[in-house]
């Protein structure tokens, strides 16, 4: 998310040329795809407590309705990067839109404890598929002046998605019904689908096959003109002819090693900064900072407007302020949020000034979040990949993020049984304040530098954090 979804950059001037041909429909498809996502991410929150109420549900059973989606997620990423080069992209999503339709009709019929992890395995398979192709289809299948924009707009209707679903677990809770709550993202789901059975496949998939002439045909249907399809066609070849499997690669590249790990790495900072403990269990900590029942529902909707908030801010100052110094500053902040929260809970609920300050500390720590590894993890992990291996690259940083997206999950409510409320808190902000460290060390800049730069200077072997850097004498070797 959660650590959730790709993101990237808006483009100088994209809106100074129109989208034509069907591209339009390609931006509305990312519109909805990251508004389900943002949707399946939210929803439990306020659903959560009222589940363990009807079925009774131990600590640990309510860990893994949080977890599931999570571990069918990770197993999503890997049959979709499977199935979109087999079966194309288009055909892929469609199958994410049809267990998107399924899991949320499931989920809200679901009898018990056990077939409600069961239904959110099924709806975690469907964002494990559209967090992959979702976004490949995407920049495939955009021109490159909208392509920015276009994946934009997918990241920030996720933090959209996110907001209405806690708006909506609010108004809902008001009748006790979390069934709706979980059941209503098949409305969008079914949108989607119709919106996907209808788009043409990936131009680039469709070379990949062998089929130019399709893929011909589908550029003309993109584009709404024929200026610029041939050489777009000798892009796109230029690009399949210097692929390498990125099993081979990885196996045979100790380069290539390095940047895979560094994606890993970074996934693993985005999970375990905590926010996805806020996203799945923010009226759990409301209750711990002494707020009523509704008051938690709508506490936890001022966390998504935060979230969508901070997310403007980091489109606008990434490409200006860079990437270290952006990651740095937000961890810092999350480091001192949950460090903070950690100390107001440990003192107990206080009905006074003590209990807005930890509202405040909790809001500074989602903005810190949203506009520094939320975004940003996802940007570096998409430039650091060599083209050779950039599939192979992405599917294992997504897998990671879904592991450790269900590791945080399902062990929230145990450390908080196990190590005390305030402790759990300061174990999160040890976390943030250690991963300033590794950004420090590990982490390049990539502002302003060509994709081909920044792989030219990986393969040659240059030390991560100095990729970028003008050269001093000396100053060689791998990080």
């Amino acid at each position: 998310m959660g650590g959730y979804g790709h993101a990237a950059t808006m483009e100088a001037g994209w809106m100074g040329k129109p989208v034509t041909g069907r591209a339009r429909l390609v931006a509305g498809l990312a519109a909805v795809a990251g508004l389900m996502f943002g949707l399946d991410i939210g929803v439990i929150s306020g659903a959560l407590s009222l589940i363990a109420q009807e079925f009774e549900a131990t600590q640990l059973q309510q860990e893994w309705i949080v977890a599931s989606m999570m571990l069918g997620a990770s197993a999503g990423v890997l049959i979709a990067a499977r199935l979109s080069f087999v079966w194309g992209r288009k055909r892929t999503l469609v199958i994410g839109a049809m267990l998107f339709v399924a899991g949320a009709v499931f989920c809200a019929l679901s009898g018990s404890v056990g077939t409600l992890i069961v239904a959110r395995i099924v709806m975690g398979l469907a964002i494990g598929i559209s967090t992959f192709t979702a976004p490949l289809y995407i920049s495939e299948i955009a021109d490159a002046r909208h392509r920015g924009a276009m994946v934009s707009v997918y990241q920030l209707m996720i933090t959209i998605g996110i907001l209405l679903a806690f708006v909506s677990d609010a108004l809902f809770s008001y009748f006790d019904a979390w069934r709706w709550m979980l059941g209503v993202v098949a409305f969008p789901g079914v949108v989607y689908l119709i919106g996907a059975a209808f788009l043409p496949a990936s131009p680039r998939w469709l070379m990949m096959m062998g089929r130019r002439d399709a893929a011909r045909r589908a550029l003309l249907e993109l584009r709404g003109q024929a200026g610029g399809v041939a050489r777009e066609l000798a892009e796109i070849d230029a690009q399949l002819r210097g692929q390498t499997r990125g099993w081979a690669l990885f196996r045979d590249n100790p380069n290539f090693r390095r940047s895979v790990l560094l994606g890993i790495m970074l996934q693993c900072i985005q999970q375990f900064t905590g926010m996805n403990v806020v996203m799945y269990y923010a009226p759990r900590i409301f209750g711990l900072a002494g707020f009523a029942e509704h008051a938690r529902l709508w506490g936890t909707a001022s966390v998504g407007v935060v979230n969508m908030l901070a997310t403007f801010l980091a489109i606008g100052l990434v490409d200006r302020w860079g990437r270290r110094p952006m990651l740095v500053c937000g961890l810092l902040v999350m480091s001192a949020g949950m460090a903070l929260l950690g100390a107001m809970i440990r003192m107990g609920p206080d009905p006074g000034g003590q209990q807005a300050m930890a509202v405040g500390v909790l809001l500074c720590f989602v903005a810190g979040f949203a506009f520094s590894a939320g975004p940003l993890v996802w940007v570096l992990c998409s430039e650091i990949q060599p083209l050779q291996g950039r599939d192979f690259g992405l599917a294992c940083s997504t897998t990671t993020n879904w592991i450790a997206n269900m590791i945080v999950g399902s062990t929230f409510l145990t450390l908080l049984d196990r190590l005390g409320q305030g402790q759990t808190f300061w174990l999160y902000a040890g976390l943030n304040a250690l991963f300033v460290v590794l950004v420090l060390l590990f982490v390049p800049e990539t502002k302003g530098l060509s994709l081909e730069r920044i792989e030219h200077e990986l393969m040659a072997g240059r030390r991560l954090r100095d990729i970028g850097r003008e050269r001093v004498p000396g100053g060689v070797g791998p990080a």
